[in-house]
């Protein structure tokens, strides 16, 4: 795909939807790192039902490290992987307190070493609470990159770094959740809806089907 067609493309999906976010509920990037954390393998869905109860009640480092283990699974019980969550979020947040006076870093090295935080979540949190450019390639990302041919790539990693090459600096600091909410809504896993889609045309996609 050349220069001029991702262009395009991310002109159409900025005029849709200039300024885009992510779709869990947060104030503050306390709440987002825990949010994004208890996102992996679970939909933003259930976890926003679970955090729209907890951070009413604990929704920085020392309340919810307060609530120990057991008390956070109550609020987070019905989120996958929630025993191996709760573990690393009451990790997560003595670390903060102890070595960050209770604030979220804003660097991928100090993000990356907090538990139950890997390279996604890191650039989730970099990109959507401290507007660095970066790339958290998710499932969506990863086949809408390949599948259109925006950032064709073997693994997460390589597709991450052809995107951050790729996609034209105007967009980049919002491409991450362009191409999120097009793979979550419009080029879908099973049936992509090609026949509704803004950039259709453009798309390198061989196997096109006119689903809406």
């Amino acid at each position: 795909m050349n220069k001029e067609k991702r262009t395009e493309i991310f002109t159409r999906l900025r005029d849709e939807n200039p300024e885009p976010t992510t779709e869990l509920n947060y104030s503050n990037p306390f709440e987002l790192l825990i949010a994004v954390i208890l996102s992996a393998q679970a939909t933003d869905v259930g976890v926003n039902k679970a955090t729209d109860k907890l951070y009413p009640v604990a929704n920085t480092p020392e309340a919810i490290y307060g609530l120990g283990v057991n008390g956070l699974k109550e609020y987070i019980k019905t989120i996958g992987l929630f025993n191996s969550k709760a573990e690393n979020v009451i990790k997560t947040c003595k670390i903060l307190i102890d070595k960050h006076n209770s604030q979220v870093p804003d660097n991928r090295e100090d993000l990356e070493a907090l538990p139950g935080v890997g390279r996604k979540t890191a650039n989730v949190v970099l990109n959507t609470a401290f507007r660095q450019p970066a790339m958290a390639v998710d499932t969506h990302i990863f086949r809408v990159s390949n599948r259109t041919g925006i950032a064709p790539g073997k693994n997460v990693v390589e597709v991450e770094k052809r995107l951050m090459r790729l996609v034209p600096k105007d967009f980049l600091m919002d491409a991450h959740h362009w191409l999120i909410l097009h793979g979550r809504y419009t080029c879908t896993a099973r049936k992509p809806k090609c026949g509704a889609c803004m950039i259709e045309d453009l798309c390198e996609f061989r196997q096109k089907r006119d689903y809406q």
